[in-house]
């Protein structure tokens, strides 16, 4: 008797439907598993056995023969337990074949006939309810994660016996009913706020400018001025996640294994530190079959580079593509795996290995070991980073006093407001805010005054600006254009654009 039962499989940040059949027929007794599985996939004909067995399940001696098709595709992970337990069942008469006619199944069976949960759960779901299938039949363990999906029916099972039930009577099948989760809700406020920082009235705009336009932001300062602190800031400025932002961020999340049992959805921004001796494979996304990188779990949010010198230069390279093109592509011999990353680089070094030049009285260092360190950082990928700011050391009166700084609550407004009319100006584009602007959409979206057309020509002349450098300062004008609420580039606009070019100047000149 033949049966089948629909599963998916994550490929990258790709679902794929996977058809798992099952043949029960005349022979000797056997079960034999084709259709390119994995080790892991092959396990699981002795989980599933040994899970009938304990729960009173008897399978008569005939071949059972189970495929997974397509056959071109490696199927791994433990995922595919649940399915197979249910296509044999019904190939062998226990269930009608008829009752897994358009129910995705996925999950891991132990030993006595408990179902794990498994990772991927919302994409797979999602998915579902593209094809129009009925139900989704998920481990309880993620049931949570399965209902963010508000418009597809989804069962958390328990156990095999919970399984059998759910698909003889789908209606009736009783299941614990989870709290509705409501993305209008506030999430909890953060214990971090930008009214901790003390003075640096320079970089805070600078933050502000960087947030408001999506663009990417370089801190340059000495130890202990404050570079660390304003970018762990930087989340608590920009706009609450929308429900579809969030559903976004919370598939990367659950592709990469990271929800939480209790609250699977993620409500705030991402904010991604990794540490400076993390590999190309971990920035990127590593293994035969890639999963998401740091790139990629900050994405809608922030990717801090601390100490950013410190990073292998092969590290730092793999950035110039994801931030040209907001997504990361991999190859891999089983195929090419694509990921987004659409996030906002926030970087922090220091001037010099010691982190005093140039104050002469107190760097120590030698014009060759500045050179070098500078020379760490490439200068195409200076090109992609926005602003350029200084965080010069707190004065001791400023210290003293410890006068708060505007909150993040207060500085997000702005911010919201910034963003509003950016997305109403490309509403008919593909992109939303300026730092995403190309070189095709400049002329049409940054008009600037005659002066201030005449100020970027002498800057672009006597600093020798690329392409890109251009781009960019038209870009960060146009974001403080916004700010101002003004329609053309004025001079000022300009002037303080190049101000956040003018660092890089300094130092790698």
């Amino acid at each position: 008797m033949f049966a089948s039962v629909l599963s998916a499989a994550i490929f990258g940040m790709e679902v794929r439907e996977i058809q798992v059949e099952a043949d029960v027929s005349d022979g000797l007794p056997s079960f034999t598993m084709v259709g390119f599985p994995s080790a892991q996939v092959r396990e699981a004909q002795e989980r599933v056995r040994t899970a009938f067995k304990n729960n009173r399940l008897s399978l008569p001696p005939k071949r059972v023969t189970v495929n997974f098709a397509p056959a071109d595709m490696k199927k791994e992970g433990a995922g595919f337990d649940l399915p197979v337990a249910a296509a044999v069942l019904a190939a062998a008469g226990i269930l009608k074949p008829e009752l897994l006619s358009r129910v995705l199944v996925v999950g891991e069976i132990s030993l006595n006939g408990e179902i794990h949960g498994v990772s991927g759960i919302l994409p797979r779901v999602i998915r579902a309810r593209e094809l129009g299938l009925r139900f989704c039949i998920i481990p309880e363990e993620n049931i949570r994660e399965g209902k963010l999906v508000r418009d597809m029916q989804v069962f958390g099972v328990k156990t095999l016996e919970d399984m059998i039930r759910c698909l003889k009577e789908p209606e009736a099948y009783l299941y614990t009913e989870e709290k509705e989760m409501d993305i209008q809700d506030d999430p909890t406020e953060n214990r971090i706020d930008f009214a901790d920082v003390c003075g640096q009235e320079g970089a805070r705009r600078a933050a502000e400018i960087a947030v408001s336009g999506f663009h990417n932001i370089l801190l340059i300062g000495p130890p202990g001025s404050g570079k660390t602190m304003l970018a762990r800031r930087l989340p608590t400025i920009m706009p609450r996640l929308t429900f579809e932002e969030s559903l976004e961020i919370t598939k990367v999340y659950s592709v990469a294994g990271l929800l939480t049992e209790s609250d699977p959805l993620i409500r705030e921004r991402p904010f991604r530190s990794p540490h400076h001796t993390s590999s190309p494979q971990a920035l990127a996304g590593g293994g035969r079959v890639p999963g998401p990188g740091e790139i990629t779990l900050a994405h809608r949010g922030v990717l801090f580079l601390d100490e950013m010198p410190e990073f292998s230069r092969k590290s730092l390279e793999i950035l110039r593509q994801p931030l040209e093109d907001k997504e990361i592509h991999l190859s891999r011999a089983a195929g090419t795996y694509t990921f987004p990353a659409s996030f906002m680089l926030a970087a922090a070094m220091n001037p010099c290995p010691c982190g005093f030049y140039p104050d002469m009285n107190r760097c120590r260092c030698t014009p060759g070991e500045i050179t070098h360190y500078l020379g760490k950082i490439s200068q195409p990928l200076l090109e992609r980073i926005d602003i350029c700011t200084e965080v010069p050391s707190v004065s001791f009166s400023k210290m003293k006093k410890r006068t708060p700084g505007e909150p993040s609550a207060k500085i997000r407004e702005r911010v919201k407001t910034v963003q509003e009319i950016q997305r109403k100006r490309y509403q008919k584009e593909k992109f939303c805010f300026n730092g995403e602007l190309d070189g095709r959409n400049l002329e049409k979206y940054c008009v600037m005054t005659a002066e201030a057309d005449r100020l970027l020509e002498q800057a672009y002349e006597q600093f020798q600006f690329s392409t890109r450098a251009y781009h960019k300062i038209l870009k960060v004008a146009r974001t403080i254009a916004d700010m101002e609420e003004a329609e053309k580039i004025l001079p000022e606009h300009i002037g303080e654009a190049l101000a956040y070019r003018a660092y890089d100047k300094k130092y790698w000149s």
